[in-house]
């Protein structure tokens, strides 16, 4: 699918992976619609990307505001398009010296990263549910964002691996159940990148976390990941996978 000329929604797109890939769709020619909380960065993302570039407040565990950002993509043209890039995370172990791990931050991350990220998905596909087929059959692909935690979850870790693990666990179901009116879904799972969230470590953390990854050697940059997303966009045989953007980094226990 050509971005060019189709409307997409990126949930969690004013900063980091998501602001990476509304720049990204948008320099290829998309209607980008940025759905975020964050009010003063997605409304300045979008002021500063001009024509083609809108932002909604919108938190994706809020399923009206969820409907609504998808129905504010789609005045932009038929939504062919969504990323969701929506996210928390939270350190604490199963159990400790202070007891069992705190429930409501553990429902948080599970609400956040996968009841969220599953609300981006079910009501982006209900919209490209009603597109005119394209030439090959195609109407429409949704990219998620899982984690490697996933597969490698750390020690503290089980909240944000389990959220991503729920998101990894969907892609193959929903890419079947969506098949027959062409609609694609591909999961990216990423190593460690260079987002705001690593950006208060001091830079000799930062640099220790490059040096833990194979090759290259360095924190990984959101426009890969956004060069990522938008290969998926294009490359229609791409569909029910979960690929690892992680440098071959395998995480340890801690």
């Amino acid at each position: 699918m050509r971005p060019e000329g189709a409307a997409a929604i990126v949930a969690g797109g004013a900063s980091g992976l998501g602001e990476a890939t509304t720049r990204a769709l948008h320099d290829r020619g998309a209607a980008i619609t940025i759905a975020d909380l964050n009010e003063e960065k997605g409304e300045a993302l979008a002021a500063e990307l001009g024509e083609r570039a809108a932002f909604v407040r919108c938190d994706v565990t809020d399923e009206d505001q969820v409907r609504a950002a998808v129905e504010q993509a789609a005045t932009d043209g038929e939504l062919r398009i969504s990323v969701c890039c929506a996210g928390v995370g939270w350190a604490e172990r199963t159990a400790s010296k202070r007891g069992p791990h705190q429930l409501m931050p553990f429902e948080t991350v599970i609400r956040i990263n996968l009841i969220g990220t599953f609300n981006v998905l079910r009501f982006a596909a209900a919209a490209m549910n009603d597109n005119e087929p394209l030439e090959d059959g195609e109407r429409g692909v949704c990219v998620n964002t899982a984690s490697i935690a996933a597969f490698d979850g750390q020690i503290g870790q089980i909240a944000y691996s389990a959220s991503k693990g729920g998101i990894v666990g969907m892609t193959l179901p929903a890419a079947r159940d969506l098949s027959s009116r062409g609609i694609r879904v591909v999961t990216i799972a990423p190593g460690t990148f260079d987002t705001p969230l690593l950006g208060a470590l001091p830079q000799e953390a930062r640099d220790e976390l490059g040096r833990a990854i194979p090759f290259p050697q360095r924190l990984g940059q959101p426009a890969e990941f956004a060069a990522l997303a938008v290969h998926i966009v294009e490359n229609q045989m791409l569909n029910g996978e979960t690929i690892r953007l992680d440098g071959a980094l395998r995480m340890p226990p801690r």
